[in-house]
């Protein structure tokens, strides 16, 4: 259910690049360095990826490429009959499951990166392939499913009105959909309960904050239940109901700084039960038993992720879990009879390891790992860190150093996540190892704004896009040539959607602090971009307005934090990528600045993919976008490059 909810704050969150692993032993100050990972390594298809095990636990589906493409792949758990079920030919398939109903897999995909998310399904008894949304210009997404209605799922569509997403009930068998809740225009997430029927809903307020709304049965009146105010909007939201229907499961900030998790009395709107909370750390993700729907564990995501168990009968699992293999695991699915349990480990260092976990024996199965081939390359380790801020915040964030090289005047690359509402984490995070195969230091910072360090230091990045945001960019990168680690003079900037604004806030706001900058679908005039968001972020205006600003009423306060108004202080050279197809951050916002600097004769390269949205899915296109980044950085930061 969390993951249901915080679908629809992603459709505004500008998401910046990343991807992930048993250490290798890393000599110190060789005189040779390491061999070249090739791009298509890091930056290509996954050999295979995504398992996930059938409602019967008798097959096994994973995703892994058909003549160059990822699709669907299926086989019998214990045998090698694998087959192909579906037939992508274009961007790949990332978003499926499996039917309840043990014979569809359906999986979501847009057009060229369009983000109008339809609904396909494959039948594996007969081999044919649908599409149950064949709409245009309508996007869809699974809110609901289970096991005991297995030929049902709840869906949303945009389909009435583009700017609000009503629910319906769809059936697999005959494709019929009926409509089960009406958008009265400011829903922005459903919740349904134990018995299929959506009866929660997520309302956003003129003033920014959210309403969690409730109901009896379809048939009655909602009424409020929690009011979070803007302060807490971004901390806070519903997890799930209970199983009986008396109780609601939230993640709730109010009050204090993190958001804990907590057990709410529907009844009475009183919090019966904090069950899980940290000082420093928001609740990342919740793991709910599907047949009881209670809580089992809670993710932290600290400078690695922790789990705390809740339920003392699953301790004996974690416990054998972690046995398995190193590095932070996450629990992807398990069958109907919980018997098992399909484990991947994240790791630094190496590519992601899967496993099939067998609860009644505490033993895991081997599954697979997504990229073998980075096994014949010497990786560098993620090393958190922590630094002051100019005002005093304690910032977050992690550096990752070229191998078999002295820690020492190196050229470095800052690389800025997306959202801002988002965070980097520990991982195998391939943007990383190829820059520190190349020669680059890599920083990652988690600036103010960013999401899991509570809600004064989310709150902290209201209005400071350009602003104190950047300067904690900024503090990172003489904390880093203060430490001696970073040359001052080969320092460059790179990031995607909110990470490719800051690139060109570098540019323009601190021209004399980076020698190069690289922006992908990076907004350049913060009025604009706003002003052009999709219909069905229309809810969402008003918390844009009061984290960013609002274009009617401080137009000149959003020049001021525009890069496109200060294209005369560039002074270094530039690239910029853009998918044609984008429907957050649209074409004109990477346009506008090309022209801007062609007009000023500043230099620059830009790259259009006609075939892309919102970033690269297409591996021909970051292959293509990373072999010109390549030899730009090496150009202007003197670093190898793979010819």
């Amino acid at each position: 259910m969390k993951r249901e909810f915080f679908y629809f704050i992603a459709l505004f969150l500008l998401l910046g690049v990343v991807m992930v692993c048993a250490p290798e032993k890393i000599k110190a100050h060789a005189d040779t360095p390491p061999k070249l990972i090739p791009r298509k390594v890091l930056f290509g298809n996954p050999e295979k990826a995504s398992p996930r095990i059938s409602p019967d636990g008798k097959m096994l589906a994973y995703i892994a490429p058909y003549k160059g493409v990822l699709n669907v792949w299926v086989k019998t758990v214990g045998k090698e009959d694998d087959r192909v079920v579906t037939g992508d030919k274009d961007r790949g398939i990332r978003r499926y499951f499996w039917g309840f109903d043990k014979r569809h897999i359906l999986y979501l995909q847009d057009v060229g990166g369009n983000e109008n998310w339809s609904l396909y399904g494959v039948d594996l008894l007969t081999g044919k392939a649908r599409d149950y949304t064949p709409y245009k210009n309508v996007v869809v997404n699974v809110v609901g499913r289970d096991k005991d209605f297995p030929e049902e799922l709840l869906v949303t569509m945009n389909k009435e009105n583009p700017k609000v997403f009503d629910v319906y009930l769809l059936n697999l068998k005959t494709g019929k959909f009926t409509l089960v809740a009406k958008n009265p225009g400011n829903i922005i997430g459903w919740m349904r309960d134990a018995n299929f029927k959506i009866l929660g809903a997520l309302a956003s307020t003129k003033e920014g904050g959210f309403n969690l709304l409730v109901r009896k049965d379809e048939h009655s009146k909602w009424k409020t239940l929690v009011e979070w105010d803007a302060d807490d909007s971004l901390t806070s939201g519903p997890i799930a109901f209970t199983g009986d229907g008396k109780y609601f499961y939230l993640k709730d900030s109010r009050n204090r700084n993190t958001a804990r998790l907590v057990k709410m009395d529907i009844s009475t709107g009183k919090i019966v039960k904090v069950l899980a909370e940290d000082p420093v750390y928001d609740v990342n993700s919740v793991m709910i038993n599907p047949d009881t729907r209670k809580v089992e564990a809670v993710l932290f995501l600290r400078a690695r992720g922790e789990w705390v168990v809740l339920d003392d009968s699953l301790k004996p699992d974690f416990e054998a879990i972690r046995k398995l293999d190193h590095g932070d695991f996450t629990i992807y699915n398990r069958d109907n009879a919980d018997n098992t349990w399909l484990i991947g480990f994240r790791k630094d260092t190496g590519p992601t390891s899967y496993y099939a976990f067998d609860r009644k024996k505490k033993k895991g199965r081997f599954l697979f790992v997504t990229q073998p081939e980075l096994k014949k390359y010497t990786l560098a380790p993620m090393e958190p860190i922590s630094f002051k801020s100019r005002d005093g915040l304690t910032i977050h964030g992690y550096i990752t150093f070229p191998p078999e090289k002295e820690k020492k005047n190196l050229p470095m690359v800052l690389y800025v996540h997306g959202g801002p509402w988002g965070r980097d984490y520990w991982c195998l995070d391939p943007v990383a190892q190829w820059l520190a195969n190349r020669g680059y230091i890599c920083l990652q910072v988690n600036f103010r704004g960013s999401t899991g360090y509570g809600k004064a230091f989310l709150n902290a990045g209201d209005r400071e896009w350009g602003g104190k945001m950047h300067n904690d960019l900024v503090d990172a990168v003489k904390w880093a040539v203060k430490k001696g680690y970073a040359d001052p003079k080969k320092v460059a900037i790179f990031g995607g959607s909110y990470g490719g604004y800051s690139a060109l806030v570098g540019a323009t706001f601190t021209p004399d602090l980076f020698c190069c900058a690289v922006d992908l679908v990076g907004p350049s005039n913060l009025i604009t971009f706003i002003k052009t968001v999709p219909p069905y972020w229309s809810a969402f205006l008003k918390i844009l307005h009061k984290r960013v600003g609002n274009p009617d009423t401080d137009e000149e306060f959003l020049k001021s934090r525009s890069p496109l108004f200060k294209v005369d202080q560039i002074k270094i050279p530039m690239l910029i990528a853009q998918g044609a197809n984008d429907p957050r951050v649209k074409q004109a916002e990477s346009e506008q600045i090309v022209e801007a600097m062609k007009k000023k004769g500043i230099q620059y390269e830009y790259m259009l993919f006609p075939d892309e949205g919102h970033g690269l899915a297409k591996p021909v296109n970051r292959l293509k976008f990373f072999s010109v980044m390549e030899k730009f950085l090496a150009k202007h930061l003197g670093g190898r490059y793979e010819k």
